[in-house]
């Protein structure tokens, strides 16, 4: 793969990850339009770019990481919790997840989708006064949300954020917790992917390493830029600049297919 396609990805995935409106549906969709050919590698490659991502949550939160492994660990509890779901849905359903949605076919549905949530998690910061914590149930609900948003298209971010919403959660402590809930989700993926990758299970020839570390240090650097983006649009609680940018996208898959 070129070195200036792997750029462009790193870009696309660092300033789409945690803005709300799915980094995983971008890849796919400008992996189609650049004609990126990786071998096979095609996840791979997603999760090598993910990395970049984690790494910047991790120098955001890096304070707040450390604290969840202090006692009482009720937090560290909770975002366990809020993991189990998507793990064991990459674990059990991962390959027929791929064989049904990395095609790009539904693309459209689910950046509308994550439109939708949006629109309602703003609804929702508008009229509510008294906010409650994420407890235990709802890092749950927060979890089966996210396991959701395996789905390309649907926002990982902006659906864990939404539900955080939807549950009663603050802003802050919705966004705190949805960004937090990346660090685990990415890091394990990670880990499945170079396992598979040290026995054999995927070809690296495709790729290359300058590449790969080109667009991971990228998606470091957007990803750093797109969270201080992100954290500013919570705090004001108004997403419908992304909510009208997916459904403007949704509407040109329809009319313009892949």
């Amino acid at each position: 793969m070129e070195i200036w396609k792997a750029a462009v990805l790193g870009i696309v995935q660092g300033l789409t990850e945690f803005l709300p409106v799915s980094s995983s549906g971008h890849i796919l969709l400008f992996e189609r339009l650049l004609g990126v050919s990786t071998g096979g590698a095609d996840m791979f490659l997603g999760i090598v770019l993910h990395a970049g991502t984690l790494v910047a949550v991790i120098a955001v939160y890096f304070k707040k990481l450390l604290a969840l492994f202090r006692p009482p660990f009720s937090d560290l509890l909770r975002l366990l919790i809020a993991t189990v779901p998507a793990a064991l849905v990459g674990v059990l359903l991962g390959d027929l997840v791929d064989k049904a949605f990395f095609g790009g076919k539904f693309l459209w549905v689910a950046f509308a989708l994550t439109a939708v949530l949006l629109a309602l998690a703003e609804r929702k910061t508008r009229r509510t006064a008294l906010y409650r914590p994420v407890d235990k149930r709802r890092a749950l609900v927060v979890g089966l949300a996210q396991a959701v948003a395996v789905i390309p298209g649907l926002s990982r971010s902006g659906t864990t954020l939404s539900a955080a919403v939807l549950c009663g959660a603050s802003r802050d402590e919705a966004a705190d917790f949805s960004f937090l809930m990346s660090v685990p989700i990415i890091a394990g993926a990670l880990l499945v992917e170079i396992v598979k990758c040290a026995k054999g299970g995927v070809s690296l020839a495709g790729i290359g390493f300058p590449a790969l570390a080109v667009g991971t240090l990228l998606s470091f650097l957007c990803g750093l830029f797109a969270i201080g983006i992100m954290l500013k649009a919570i705090k004001k609680g108004k997403y419908g600049a992304f909510c009208i940018y997916l459904i403007v996208l949704s509407i040109l898959l329809i009319i313009f297919p892949f």
